[in-house]
C-alpha cells in the first residue's frame, strides 16, 4: 500500500514551468544592470520562476522542516556526541534554543519539527513536536539492515506528506534540516551505495571525532555497505540497508516541494545525501532544489557532484539541523526582490544601445 501511494505522489511531479523561466529570464536581461551581472541571484529568480510559474514568487511565509531520529550504529562509538542529545536538542528546537531556532529567528523563518525515531518518548512536547515515530530508533548498520523497506517507505511519505501540508498551510519555501546523531555515519553509507566511492572519501569526524575513533566509524561504513549490500540503483533499498529515519523522511521532504510546487533548501551534508536519494527516485525533483552552504563534512563536496546543485555560500559551517536554510532564505530573498522591484532601462530612462555589444559577445569571459 505505501508503494502505491509512493507512486502516486511521484506521478505528480512535473517539469518546471518554461514560460515563466523564460519571461522571468527576460525581465532580468531588461534590468538596468550589466548582463548577468547579479550572477547567482538571477539564476535563483529563473528557477523561482519554472518552481512557481510566476515571474514574481512570494516566498515570504517560509520554515525549515526539521526529522529528528536516532540511529543504532551510535552503538558502535562512531559518535562524539551521546545519543541523548538527540532527543535534548529535539526540545530545544521547539524552545527555540539551537543553532537553527536563532538563525531562523532572525531571517522570520518557522521551524516545523518531526520525531520520526528518537530514542525516546516526546508526548508532552506534542503538539510543538509532531508525532510520526516509526519506532525508537533504527537497527545498528554494522549488523544488519537499518530498517525495512516498508519502514524506508513508510519514512519518505512522512516527509512528503509533511511538505505537502506545510504548502497547504501557506508556506511557500521549505528547508530540510534534521537531528540524530551518529547520522554522519549512516549519510557516509548512504553516500557510498549511491555513488561507488570509497569510504575514507565520503566519511567525516562528524561532530569531532578523535582519530582511532574516526579511522573505526570509516571502517564501520565499509562493514555497513559490504555486508548489506545495498542496490545502488534502487535509492529506497539504499536508505533501509544502510540510511536512518531522518534521512528517508527529509528524501520525502525534497520530493514533497516538488509535488507541491515549491522550492527546497538543502542545508549540509546530512541534508544533501537526502537530497542526492530523492533526485535519484524522481530526477525531476532536482529541479526544486537550492543548496545553500558548503558543509566543512568532506563528504559533502562529492554528494553536491553526484547531485550536480552548487551550494551558494561557503561558511565553513558543518552544524546541521537545517541552519544553513534560514541564511540561504535571506539570499532568495534578494533574489526576488531583484526581479520585482529592480527598474528596467526603460523604467529607469537608460538608453541600453551600449550594452549590445555586451550581450551579443563574450564580455565576461577571461
Amino acid at each position: 500500500m505505501s508503494t502505491d501511494k509512493l507512486n502516486e505522489y511521484l506521478s505528480q511531479i512535473k517539469e518546471l514551468d518554461a514560460d515563466a523561466m523564460a519571461k522571468a529570464s527576460a525581465r532580468l536581461d531588461a534590468l538596468a544592470k550589466p548582463p548577468g551581472s547579479l550572477g547567482k541571484l538571477e539564476d535563483i529568480a529563473k528557477k523561482l520562476a519554472g518552481i512557481s510559474g510566476e515571474v514574481y514568487c512570494d516566498t515570504s511565509k517560509r520554515c525549515v522542516i526539521i526529522m529528528s531520529a536516532d540511529n543504532g550504529v551510535f552503538e558502535e562509538g562512531v559518535a562524539a556526541t551521546p545519543q541523548s542529545v538527540t532527543y535534548a536538542q529535539t526540545i530545544n528546537f521547539a524552545r527555540g534554543l539551537t543553532g537553527v531556532a536563532a538563525i531562523a529567528k532572525q531571517f522570520g523563518t518557522n521551524l516545523l519539527i518531526t520525531d520520526v525515531g528518537i530514542n525516546a518518548d516526546l508526548e508532552s512536547y506534542a503538539p510543538t513536536v509532531r508525532n510520526r515515530k516509526i519506532r525508537k530508533a533504527t537497527w545498528n548498520i554494522a549488523k544488519g539492515d537499518a530498517m525495512t523497506k516498508a519502514e524506508a517507505e513508510q519514512a519518505i511519505l512522512i516527509g512528503i506528506e509533511t511538505a505537502v501540508q506545510a504548502v497547504s498551510d501557506g508556506y511557500r519555501l521549505l528547508g530540510a534540516g534534521e537531528m540524530g546523531i551518529a547520522n554522519t555515519t549512516t549519510s557516509a553509507a548512504v553516500l557510498c551505495a549511491l555513488t561507488g566511492l570509497p569510504a575514507e572519501q565520503v566519511t567525516g569526524k562528524g561532530a569531532g571525532l578523535q582519530e582511532e575513533a574516526y579511522r573505526h566509524k570509516i571502517e564501520v561504513v565499509k562493514t555497513a555497505v559490504a555486508n548489506n549490500n545495498p542496490n545502488p540503483k534502487d535509492p529506497v533499498d539504499v536508505l533501509s540497508k544502510v540510511g536512518g529515519f531522518e534521512i528517508a523522511a527529509m528524501t520525502g521532504v525534497f520530493l514533497g516541494g516538488a509535488v507541491a510546487r515549491v522550492p527546497v533548501v538543502i542545508d549540509g551534508f546530512v541534508s544533501i545525501v537526502a537530497a542526492l536519494c530523492a533526485a535519484r527516485i524522481a530526477p525531476v525533483a532536482k529541479d526544486y532544489m537550492l543548496a545553500s552552504h558548503s558543509s566543512f563534512e568532506q563528504g559533502f563536496v562529492h554528494a553536491s557532484r553526484a547531485l550536480g546543485i552548487e551550494p551558494c555560500l561557503n561558511l565553513d559551517m558543518r552544524l546541521g539541523e537545517g541552519s544553513g536554510c534560514p541564511i540561504m532564505f535571506a539570499v532568495i530573498d534578494a533574489a526576488c526582490a531583484v526581479i520585482r522591484d529592480m527598474a528596467t532601462f526603460d523604467e529607469a530612462e537608460i538608453n541600453d544601445d551600449y550594452v549590445d555589444a555586451i550581450r551579443s559577445g563574450d564580455s565576461f569571459i577571461v
